[in-house]
């Protein structure tokens, strides 16, 4: 937390570059017609109610300096959103296997990745974690000389002696919410639960929910040889699975959750719930091994519902051939805070293993040390999540899950060419959706804004006039371009789309700007303005394609579900 008092706030953009670049994003979606339609509109926003929205939102972000002016707002949308977490909204990354085979039976790749992830708890707990920087000068800034001096600089001016080395520290305020946490349905707005003093690890195995302490009364993490040793009693447990698993229920509809969790408090499991929500995190250790990607894929994003718990902040799912991943919730953070705790428990595990496959569990108790939690279920409940799975299978059995590996060019082959590997994989997207289906529709790419004090995400928009040009020059007409002016063309969308990422991840986006002035709109009761009516409006938030990419010599691969019915989740790794 060494730099977190020094943060600089989220800007909240001009009015007038938010509807520039707004209008800079409709016009390869629109004809003419509906282009000049969504303009005077928006024009009229601008001078207008739009206006006065924007003044009410920079004097209320001048009165929170605590925080950003997208973090409530935000979080709101999360929590409010009624729709099932499952492919809406939880997102895996999934581990690369350990480099020694050995390692990645089941038994032994559960119990190091359980220490690591411990060991990386109780640093960020004791303030010893290295705080998170995004150095662009790795040999001036990313050294043990820079670390011991920028140490002595007061946390309230730290940030500045980063920043003259051109390094950016990120926000580590969602960090907290990585352990011990837990999503709890509420009728119309879900509630974040977090209760550090819990010391107890949930494990589950054939739909079936265990407990154990992983940390003693003196808040010492348990010799890894037990942690192993009751790990070892829980994958021999041959309990047959609950005819009703309860792990279903985190995947329905929030408010339906939410009266069914209310019947399951007032039939007597407030405690085994209460065990469920405040423990350190959920293991899902599965009785299956993984036959290629997709299996993963499909494994890590939904799984089987019963061997899942998906409002845990995260679910560290193991298979029987040792395949790692984590699936975790989103209303709480974003993949920073995520990935670098897999980075973490990553090179832990694999470059400081606690137990070896020679390692001998330690003789304990484990029958006593080892809870199965049973849950009190009457027939409402027994319906309920009956109805659950049904409602469970049919979603997943509407989404259809593809991978791709290419493996010509590469992202150095794209850089000694000097276009962005980024560009180019999201004008590969707009050319292949075009080829698809002959249009070009809304686009939306992830960007990170955590170099500000409480910063969420941004959104690149890379459907553009230029990735338009561009792909109806490679998909409708080939011949009638050379060479030297189809790579021109890619220059363009390269160049381009360098400009939205830095705009973005500056906090220059449009996206949220426009979201937080619809959110204060609403809060005043009144009709939304027009602006906020208009199709194009609509359409352009109906996002077809959905991506976001991620690299870490920790994740093999990462994935969602799309965040439209007929849409694309594209998940995509550039190496």
């Amino acid at each position: 937390m060494h730099y977190q008092k020094s943060l600089p706030r989220l800007p909240v953009p001009k009015l007038e570059d938010t509807i520039r670049r707004y209008l800079n994003a409709q016009k390869p979606l629109l004809n003419d017609d509906q282009f000049r339609k969504t303009e005077e509109l928006a024009h009229q926003f601008e001078k207008g109610i739009g206006r006065e929205l924007h003044e009410q939102l920079v004097a209320q972000d001048n009165q929170n300096k605590h925080t950003s002016y997208i973090t409530g707002p935000w979080f709101d949308m999360y929590l409010k959103a009624r729709e099932p977490v499952v492919l809406n909204f939880n997102a895996f990354m999934s581990f690369n296997p350990d480099p020694k085979s050995e390692y990645n039976d089941q038994l032994i790749r559960a119990t190091n990745m359980t220490v690591s992830a411990i060991r990386f708890m109780k640093t960020f707990r004791a303030g010893y974690l290295e705080p998170e920087v995004f150095h662009l000068n790795p040999e001036k800034s990313d050294t043990e000389m820079f670390k011991k001096i920028i140490r002595f600089v007061p946390s309230s001016i730290s940030w500045f002696g980063a920043y003259m080395v051109n390094a950016y520290p990120l926000d580590m305020s969602q960090y907290f919410r990585l352990f011990n946490s837990t999503r709890v349905p509420k009728l119309d707005k879900d509630e974040l639960y977090t209760d550090e003093n819990a010391k107890h690890l949930l494990v589950l195995r054939n739909g079936n929910f265990y407990i154990f302490d992983v940390i003693d009364r003196d808040g010492n993490m348990l010799k890894p040889s037990e942690i192993q040793a009751h790990l070892k009693y829980i994958l021999s447990d041959n309990s047959p699975a609950p005819a009703f698993p309860l792990g279903y229920l985190s995947s329905e509809n929030r408010d339906t959750w939410a009266l069914l969790r209310k019947n399951l408090l007032d039939n007597g499991n407030e405690e085994a719930l209460q065990k469920v929500d405040s423990a350190v995190f959920c293991l899902s250790l599965d009785d299956f091994p993984v036959k290629d990607f997709v299996h993963l894929s499909h494994t890590m994003l939904h799984g089987d519902g019963a061997n899942r718990w998906y409002d845990k902040s995260f679910n560290l799912i193991i298979t029987k051939d040792g395949t790692a991943g984590v699936n975790f919730e989103h209303s709480w953070g974003d993949g920073v805070a995520v990935l670098r705790f897999q980075n973490e428990v990553f090179k832990d595990s694999t470059k400081a293993p606690a137990i070896s496959p020679q390692s001998q569990p330690a003789s304990v108790d484990s029958s006593r040390a080892v809870q199965k939690l049973d849950f009190k279920l009457n027939d409402a409940l027994k319906a309920g999540i009956t109805k659950a799975k049904q409602k469970f299978d049919a979603s997943v059995e509407s989404l259809s899950l593809n991978l791709i590996q290419f493996h010509d060019g590469g992202k150095e082959f794209l850089k000694q060419k000097k276009v962005s590997p980024d560009a180019v994989a999201q004008l590969a997207f707009q050319m292949a959706f075009l080829r698809q289906y002959n249009q070009t529709v809304a686009t939306y790419e992830s960007c990170s804004t955590a170099a500000f004090k409480h910063g969420r995400t941004e959104t690149i928009r890379p459907a553009s006039i230029h990735t338009k040009k561009c792909s109806e020059a490679f998909v409708r007409e080939p011949s009638k371009h050379s060479t030297e002016e189809l790579q021109k063309l890619i220059e363009e969308c390269s160049k381009y789309h360098g400009r939205l990422t830095k705009e973005a991840a500056m906090g220059q986006g449009f996206d949220r700007h426009l979201f937080g002035l619809r959110y204060l709109a609403s809060s005043k009761g009144a009709a939304l303005p027009d602006f906020y009516q208009d199709q194009a409006y609509a359409q352009l938030n109906h996002n077809i394609i959905s991506t976001s990419t991620l690299l870490s010599p920790a994740v093999q691969l990462g994935g969602f579900g799309p965040v439209v019915s007929d849409g694309f989740g594209v998940g995509y790794q550039k190496f």
